[in-house]
């Protein structure tokens, strides 16, 4: 019955109207119901016998569907009208080249690039210039006052700093013998307990090292707060100052790439497109000028205000180091604690150093 069928199949024809539909068949039922079994049945995977030598059964490449136990495909006739409806119709395309998503990533792309130019010709301006100034080949702005003025800052920071590395080690010593006249006193106030024939002796030296190891403490509280004093002021105040000296020193020497670039234009002939190359430089060169302008004008006021700020911080702290001190090696207790309220150094409470027990678990 099978050779029947595909003998009929083969001669007959299948009319396809304009959608892909198969138009009606001129044959009888009987032949379409076998016409859709032979399109339903197909090989059964698991008869090793019809795959595994590829292309093997009877000749003429034709497997009787007496031998297929199973169809193992099934046509589906929706499946033709899904394509239909996903494939897409005459005109159209995959994308829209003008979609506001990509006008903007392409813009966003353009301006990255021309900054990435812009940066790439600014630093090999900037690094022609620095070359030149080292070998003497190229000139350079200087305001004398100004670069004065600046090498004093520098020159005062770095001894300031000298200063906090000194006392912040004074600190360190002194805060040491502290706890070890604490400690001897502890020990001379037991042995004064536990020693009745040297109890006075043992008290005496008792109290006297409680009494040093308090006005160490307060001594103590005094060079804190001066360090912490000093240290605001060298590693803020100065820094803040110095941070804009970097930016003007960087203004100055961007102004001078772009001015030696337009004098060399200028020394060059004056056809139509240098003229062009001439007029850009001029616009670049005056955005330059301005900005080294402003900033030398910031550093002025910054240093200005940073001298009177100086002063008046270090004739404060240099005081208050003073009195401390020489009240302390001088044994006056009441001056030390004088001085303390005068500069208004608060002491932390003893033990205060120490995390809590909260925070040690």
């Amino acid at each position: 019955m099978a050779d029947s069928i595909m003998s009929k199949a083969a001669t007959m024809e299948i009319p396809i109207n304009s959608n892909g539909d198969t138009g009606t068949l001129t044959e009888d039922d009987s032949l379409e119901q076998d016409l859709q079994q032979v399109m339903v049945s197909g090989p059964n995977l698991n008869e090793t016998s019809i795959v595994s030598g590829g292309y093997g059964g009877p000749a003429g490449g034709i497997i009787p569907t007496s031998s297929i136990k199973g169809p193992a495909i099934r046509f589906n006739p929706e499946y033709l009208d899904r394509r239909r409806a996903a494939a897409p119709g005459p005109g159209s395309s995959n994308h829209n080249s003008n979609s506001p998503s990509e006008e903007v990533t392409r813009g966003v792309a353009v301006e990255k690039l021309d900054s990435v130019k812009k940066w790439g010709i600014n630093t090999y301006k900037c690094t022609k210039q620095m070359f030149s100034e080292r070998f003497g080949r190229g000139s350079r702005t200087v305001d004398l006052e100004l670069e004065a003025q600046i090498d004093v800052l520098r020159d005062t920071k770095s001894k300031y700093e000298n200063i906090l590395r000194l006392a912040t080690a004074l600190i360190d010593h002194f805060h040491s013998m502290v706890q070890t006249q604490q400690a001897l006193g502890d020990t001379f106030t037991d042995l004064s307990q536990k020693s009745p024939e040297l109890q006075d002796e043992f008290g005496y030296n008792a109290e006297t090292q409680k009494l040093l190891c308090k006005n160490g403490e307060a001594l103590l509280g005094a060079i804190t707060f001066f360090v912490s004093s000093i240290n605001t002021l060298v590693n803020k105040t100065m820094e803040d100052t110095l941070m804009t000296i970097r930016l003007y020193e960087n203004a100055r020497l961007e102004f001078d790439a772009y001015r030696s670039d337009l004098e060399e234009l200028s020394l060059g002939p004056r056809d139509a497109a240098t003229m062009v190359r001439i007029e850009m430089a001029q616009h670049d060169y005056q955005i330059h000028r301005d900005k080294y302008e402003r900033l030398r004008s910031d550093v002025t006021i910054k240093l200005k205000f940073l001298e009177e700020n100086k002063v008046k911080v270090m004739h404060k702290q240099l005081l208050l180091f003073h009195n401390a001190i020489s009240a302390y090696f001088a044994g006056n207790q009441q001056q030390l604690e004088q001085t303390l309220i005068q500069f208004n150094v608060k002491l932390k409470p003893p033990g205060s150093d120490k995390p809590s027990w909260l925070e040690e678990q």
